[in-house]
C-alpha cells in the first residue's frame, strides 16, 4: 500500500481517535502524516493556507490523492468562493476519504456539500460558532453528515469564553447529545495546543473523553500517539473487560440488574481493543 499506515487505513473512520491536520500548502508533509499512527489524516485547504496559496495547495491535494494517497480534506466554508472550487477539484478524485466542512452552521450546508461530491462521500461538519453549536442537532440529522467536529479556537473567538473545561462544557455536551440524537459516531473535539507536551495532551484528552467525545483533531504529528492512548480504553478497563467476558463465557451467574449492561460495556471495550490493536500492545 502506498505510504498509508496499514492499521490506520483499515480502521473505520467512525472509530478514529486522532485526526491529524496537515497544511495542504506543504505537500512534503503528506507522506510523513500518512505513515504516522494517526487514525485519520486531513489535508487542510482552509485555515492553514493563505489566500495567495489556495490554488497551489488545492492542486497539491488533487495530485496526491490521484497518485495513490488517501486522506480526508478540510474544505472552505460555503460562504467563500473557495468552497465551490474545492468541491469541483475533489469531485472525481479517488483518494478522497471524505471532507471536513469548515464553519458549518446550518444543515443545508452539509447537504449541499455532499450533493456536489461523489455519492456516499462522508462529510464531517466542523462547528466553530455559537450558531453552529445552537444548530448542532439539526446539523447532525442532515443528510450527508458523518460526524461532528469542534472548532474550539474559532468558537472561543466568536463567543468570548475561556479555555477552561467548565467554560467549554456546554458546547461539548451539545455536540455529544446531538451526535447521539442524529445517530452519528462520537463527536470529535478540538486539538491540543500545538506545543503541548505529553502530560498536557493526556490531561486535556481525559476531559474530551469524560465529556463523551471519542476523537480529537491534532495539529502536531508528535502528539498523535498521546491522543490515541488517551482516547483508548485504559489498561485497567482492558483487564476488567477481559476478566468479565471470560467469566461470562464460563457461565457466570447473573447477580443483579446491572450484570448484562456490564457485559455489554465489556464487549464494547473488547471490540475497541481489537480495532485499535490493544490486546497485544
Amino acid at each position: 500500500m502506498p505510504v498509508r499506515n496499514r492499521r490506520a487505513a483499515a480502521l473505520p473512520a467512525k472509530l478514529s481517535r486522532s485526526w491529524l491536520l496537515v497544511n495542504a500548502a506543504r505537500p512534503e508533509d503528506f507522506a510523513p502524516a500518512l505513515a504516522s499512527e494517526a487514525d485519520s489524516v486531513i489535508f487542510d485547504l482552509e485555515a492553514a493556507v493563505p489566500e495567495e496559496h489556495k490554488d497551489a495547495a488545492r492542486q497539491h491535494v488533487v495530485d496526491a490523492l490521484s497518485g495513490g494517497m488517501t486522506a480526508w480534506v478540510r474544505i472552505s466554508a460555503t460562504s467563500t468562493d473557495h468552497w465551490q472550487r474545492d468541491l469541483e477539484a475533489l469531485a472525481g478524485v479517488d483518494g478522497v476519504r471524505g471532507v471536513v466542512l469548515a464553519e458549518t452552521e446550518e444543515p443545508e450546508q452539509v447537504t449541499f456539500t455532499a450533493m456536489r461530491l461523489r455519492a456516499g462521500t462522508p462529510v464531517i461538519a466542523l462547528l466553530e460558532s455559537a450558531l453552529g453549536i445552537e444548530n448542532a442537532t439539526a446539523v447532525a440529522k442532515a443528510p450527508g453528515t458523518f460526524r461532528l467536529a469542534f472548532g474550539v479556537n474559532d468558537f472561543r473567538k466568536d463567543v468570548g469564553v475561556g479555555e477552561d473545561p467548565l467554560a467549554m462544557a456546554y458546547a461539548r455536551s451539545r455536540m455529544v447529545i446531538a451526535s447521539r440524537v442524529g445517530g452519528l459516531p462520537g463527536a470529535i473535539d478540538g486539538p491540543p495546543g500545538n506545543t503541548d507536551g505529553e502530560d498536557a495532551v493526556v490531561d486535556s484528552s481525559a476531559v474530551t473523553a469524560s465529556m463523551g467525545m471519542t476523537g480529537r483533531l491534532v495539529l502536531n504529528r508528535d502528539q498523535v500517539d498521546w491522543v490515541n492512548r488517551a482516547m483508548s480504553p485504559s489498561e485497567d478497563e482492558l483487564a476488567w473487560a477481559r476478566d468479565l467476558l471470560e467469566k461470562h463465557a464460563q457461565g457466570a451467574a447473573v447477580g443483579d440488574g446491572s450484570y448484562l449492561p456490564r457485559v455489554l460495556r465489556a464487549q464494547k471495550i473488547a471490540d475497541l481493543a481489537d480495532s485499535y490493536g490493544l490486546w497485544n500492545a
